[in-house]
């Protein structure tokens, strides 16, 4: 269900804050990690009341959550003006994507499907398919400009905010959604973590210390 599916993504922000205490070395204040163990409190508590448990569902969730986490704290790394920068790294990430997406694509049909689509020579289509990848562009942009001027972990917590909404609309429209008290409170517990850390973080108390660079 789309609420279920909220709470799992949320599991991606204890694993950026991991990574980047392991790879990028920065400490966070006891009000983030509290912020952040709210949120995997809640999400442990609907997830184990999830009356609609489905394996294979939760397992393709969190590898997205493993992926999106690494992405976005290498992305913090490499964004650094002596590293990449901002447009090298989406450039890379955009070249290194066209070979895997070429092969998927005619290995699952999808290629030849949109190489005989009868609407290319619509203007109104080809017009919405090319503001499409504008807006595209506009969003792999603002999310790497976020973790340029902030941490991973800002730019995962504001990304899963938008969320909110979709979680609790899902409740009412869907139908798949299985209501149950736990269930329903953990929702709530892991929305009020992410609430929490982004009020943190526009008080400015976020920002991690770097550790003291040796001369």
């Amino acid at each position: 269900s789309l609420p279920m599916f909220t709470v799992l993504r949320k599991f991606t922000i204890p694993l950026t804050l991991l990574l980047e205490i392991i790879i990028l070395g920065k400490r966070y204040p006891l009000s983030i990690v509290v912020s952040v163990f709210a949120i995997v409190l809640g999400a442990f508590i609907a997830a184990g009341s999830d009356l609609s448990f489905n394996l294979e569902g939760y397992t393709f969730v969190l590898l997205n959550d493993i992926f999106t986490a690494a992405n976005g704290v290498y992305t913090k790394q490499k964004i650094d003006p002596k590293e990449l920068g901002k447009y090298g790294v989406l450039f890379y990430n955009a070249c290194f994507m066209v070979v895997p997406t070429v092969v998927i694509s005619f290995s699952t049909g999808d290629f030849q499907q949109a190489t005989h689509f009868q609407h290319w020579t619509n203007f109104l289509f080809v017009f919405q398919f090319l503001l499409s990848c504008l807006l595209g562009f506009l969003l792999m942009y603002s999310t790497v400009l976020c973790s340029h001027y902030n941490s991973a972990l800002t730019t995962t917590v504001v990304g899963a905010i938008k969320n909110i909404s979709i979680a609790y609309i899902g409740m009412l429209i869907g139908g798949d959604y299985i209501f149950s008290v736990l269930n329903f409170i953990g929702l709530n517990i892991c929305m009020a973590g992410g609430l929490r850390y982004s009020f943190l973080t526009l008080r400015g108390n976020s920002k991690p210390t770097q550790p003291e660079d040796e001369e």
